[in-house]
């Protein structure tokens, strides 16, 4: 089930947000109430994954209750890693297991038969999550959760499967709050704005640009293209998956707040930075800050010097783009940002600046080629799209579909506010005059949301 279906926005949502606030002062059936949608909107996908989602978080809740208990220091110990385990276990089988069965192949000289297992939708978010908290329970966190709590943590389907990646403690004990306070009425207009402003970066823009970067880079699988229509695949797609994604963020937080609770960020105008480590702070914050927690600073972080944080850092963004892809291409595509942040940390020890308008420019460069081997099927097809970027195809014409859509994308990322600042912020507050127009704008998205295929967000994929 999609957000930006009229399934969800006109049957789902309104059926549950009733529910829930029928439920409103039960704090055991509020949590009942959304469990249950969760579970459904996850099964409607696919059902038969419904076991592994349940079973995880399960087995996870019952190793952090049993860790919380007196043990002998040998099984205290061991408890957080059975549970490392076996969420990792399951995601290298499903996501890793072709990928590396393959590899391993190729270096004896075999031959691999592919599994073709079917992912598990939203797997690497939710099996993410459970780490995160096993890891903060070995480090010695002492929280304790009820099996209701925990269960709605891991399911709450918003965030279940493109994040933002959620930690317990930012959210379990809001699930305590009756969402029936003085605050309802603007967590669910607010929420609803936030909502409508997502799914239009989806429907309006990101599907509206699709279909000119599929093109592009199907043609670019059979030669290189000419340096016009390479730079339009790559800066095209670099709006594609910007809106895409965000909107999608958009979308959960906005989802969220019309519950009474509260996601973190999880994009802030990335395409205006200036440098690559300014970036990573902008763009898909919440697994920044998890790469940055639960792989950079047990590494070493920047404490062994320079080489040494170069090195870290690295190997944090090849495991980074491992993350998003059991592919040769996300590998490379975490390197490059890996390098880029090791030269940028170099570059800052050395007391280095330069003016803003450079950095960006040189950022932005950076960041669109880079994407090139992220969207890129094969090396075939990310080889002619960097040689044509380079000019190897020559000059001449692109034929991109509704391509003032890059016009427009680019000017509301470049110059625009934050879906945050506009809906949860200071930019529009409630009033009842507002009604009419998100009114409207409800309906136009609804309207068009029908009218077109229905376009799955890009990040379901990982």
């Amino acid at each position: 089930m999609l957000f930006h279906s009229q399934i969800f926005v006109l049957g789902f949502l309104p059926l549950v947000l009733a529910l829930y606030y029928a439920a409103a002062a039960s704090h055991r059936w509020r949590e009942i109430v959304l469990i249950g949608a969760s579970l459904v909107f996850y099964g409607w996908w696919n059902p038969r994954y419904l076991p592994l989602l349940a079973g995880l978080a399960v087995a996870t809740w019952a190793i952090g209750r049993l860790h919380l208990r007196p043990n002998p220091a040998l099984l205290a110990a061991a408890l957080p890693v059975l549970g490392l385990g076996l969420n990792l276990g399951a995601l290298a089988w499903f996501k890793y297991a072709d990928f590396l069965g393959g590899n391993l192949a190729w270096l004896a000289g075999a031959d691999w038969t592919p599994l073709h297992i079917v992912l598990p939708l939203g797997i690497s978010f939710f099996v993410f999550q459970k780490v995160s908290y096993l890891i903060d329970v070995r480090r010695g966190d002492r929280h304790a959760y009820g099996f209701l709590d925990f269960c709605l943590f891991v399911s709450f389907f918003p965030q279940l499967i493109a994040g933002p990646l959620v930690r317990h403690n930012e959210i379990i004990h809001q699930f305590r709050a009756n969402p029936r306070g003085p605050a309802m009425w603007e967590n669910l207009s607010r929420g609803l704005v936030l909502f409508l402003i997502g799914m239009a970066k989806k429907l309006w823009v990101a599907d509206t640009l699709a279909p000119g970067v599929d093109a592009l880079f199907a043609g670019a699988g059979g030669g290189v293209p000419n340096t016009a229509a390479a730079w339009a695949a790559a800066g095209g797609y670099a709006l594609q998956i910007y809106f895409d994604f965000s909107g999608y963020s958009d979308m959960a937080i906005g989802l969220a707040r019309m519950f009474g609770l509260r996601l973190p960020m999880n994009f802030d105008a990335p395409y205006r930075s200036a440098s690559i480590r300014e970036f990573w702070r902008r763009w898909h914050m919440t697994l920044s800050r998890f790469l940055r927690d639960y792989l950079y600073i047990p590494l070493g972080g920047n404490r062994h010097g320079p080489a040494r944080q170069a090195l870290n850092v690295v190997v944090t963004m090849l495991l980074g783009g491992l993350w998003h892809g059991a592919a040769w291409t996300f590998v490379v595509w975490g390197g490059l940002h890996g390098i880029g942040l090791a030269v940028n940390g170099l570059w800052h020890r050395a007391g280095l600046r330069l003016p803003r308008v450079i950095g960006w420019a040189l950022t932005l460069v950076f960041v669109v080629v880079a994407w090139v081997p992220f969207r890129a099927p094969d090396w075939t097809t990310a080889g002619h799209m960097l040689a044509g970027l380079l000019g190897s195809g020559g000059f001449g014409p692109v034929a991109f579909p509704d391509g003032w859509m890059i016009a427009v994308a680019t000017a509301i990322a470049l110059l625009g506010p934050t879906s945050q600042d506009v809906a949860l912020g200071r930019l529009l507050r409630p009033a009842p005059w507002l009604a009419v127009p998100v009114g409207l704008a409800a309906v136009a998205l609804i309207l068009l949301s029908g009218g077109r295929l229905q376009n799955a967000f890009i990040y379901f994929q990982f």
